[in-house]
């Protein structure tokens, strides 16, 4: 089982939940940069939650497949098409052999994710199949995806007959959506403009009373300099009380590290493994999908909750990926796309 990239999208990469336990030789972490969107993808075609898939960026890309295939789209808003027919998103479909899968321009959102049952047949680099761009390795042959490029999977799709006969004598039909999908009380609620929530950052309490406020009373808008390492704001200029040397300490996906221009950096997937910047705040897990959805030229705003409210919010999380993960176990039993 295979699929042929037609057109590759602006940005195609393959990503998975990432490159952990390297940081301390200065190998990042990578990985998808909406991590819920990467796992409920995976989930919705019998998946393990961390298996790779394409992250596409903005425009998404042409797929043909070239044997029967299960796979859901999960993410922000692509209107993908097959054969020209609309398919839904948060959903999985068996695809018919010949059918051509269009991921096209992001209306809501720049990312989004397309999983396939079995997972794609890449090797492992230190137990990672993302790709890391700026050092050439991971993913497919280290760099993002081309137009030609021939991707296999590892598994071999098993269809129950009733669904394989009821393709087979539709011609028209180049798809079978399965008839299950992610709640909207499950999923992020991407925005255009997000109220992202987080918690105090190790350096809080260095800067300004002034500045404390401006930061969760401004609005800050992303720069065009941001990318996968880390999105750019403009907004309040923040300040220290006085000057420090900030000794280079640990960071992680989320952290807001604040350079001598006083302008925000939220550092993402592809993030540094240390930073010496004073860090005001870090973003909530929960929330990391809300900041990796956010186009050039969006406005954020933050809002400060406890360290316990985000674990709450992150248990409930988790909780509700277990449930789907049993969920769709049992229905794709049904179906054969186990």
């Amino acid at each position: 089982m295979s699929l042929i990239i037609k057109k590759p999208g602006i940005l195609s990469t393959i990503q998975d939940s990432g490159r952990r336990g390297y940081q301390k030789y200065g190998v990042i972490v990578n990985g998808a940069m909406d991590p819920f969107a990467m796992r409920a993808a995976n989930l919705l075609v019998g998946n393990e939650s961390n298996e790779a898939v394409i992250e596409a960026t903005i425009v998404g890309p042409t797929v043909y497949f070239d044997s029967f295939s299960l796979i859901a789209i999960c993410g922000g808003d692509f209107q993908p098409t097959i054969d020209g027919v609309k398919v839904p998103m948060w959903q999985p479909h068996i695809v018919k052999a010949g059918s051509t899968l269009k991921i096209g321009s992001a209306c809501l959102g720049i990312r989004c994710y397309l999983a396939i049952c079995g997972g794609f047949k890449l090797p492992l680099e230190m137990e990672s199949r993302s790709t890391y761009l700026r050092a050439g390795f991971g993913g497919f042959s280290g760099r993002a995806l081309r137009a030609g490029d021939f991707l296999e999977t590892r598994k071999k799709l098993t269809i129950s007959k009733a669904i394989l006969s009821t393709i087979r004598s539709n011609e028209n039909r180049s798809f079978y959506s399965i008839p299950c999908f992610i709640s909207h009380h499950v999923k992020p609620l991407y925005s255009k403009n997000p109220l992202i929530r987080v918690i105090k950052g190790a350096h809080f309490e260095l800067f300004t009373t002034q500045s404390k406020i401006l930061f969760f009373k401004s609005s800050y808008k992303v720069l065009a300099s941001s990318d996968r390492m880390g999105y750019r704001l403009k907004g309040a200029e923040l300040g220290l009380k006085k000057p420090r040397e900030i000794i280079s300490e640990a960071v992680s996906f989320g952290t807001i590290q604040v350079p001598p221009d006083g302008q925000p950096i939220v550092l993402m997937a592809d993030h540094q493994t240390i930073g010496g910047y004073p860090r005001i705040a870090e973003v909530i897990s929960v929330d990391l999908p809300l900041m990796a959805q956010l186009n050039l030229g969006s406005s954020v705003h933050f809002q400060e909750i406890s360290l316990h409210e985000a674990q709450k919010l992150y248990i409930k999380r988790e909780q509700d990926l277990r449930l789907m993960e049993k969920g769709m176990k049992d229905i794709l039993k049904k179906f054969g796309g186990s």
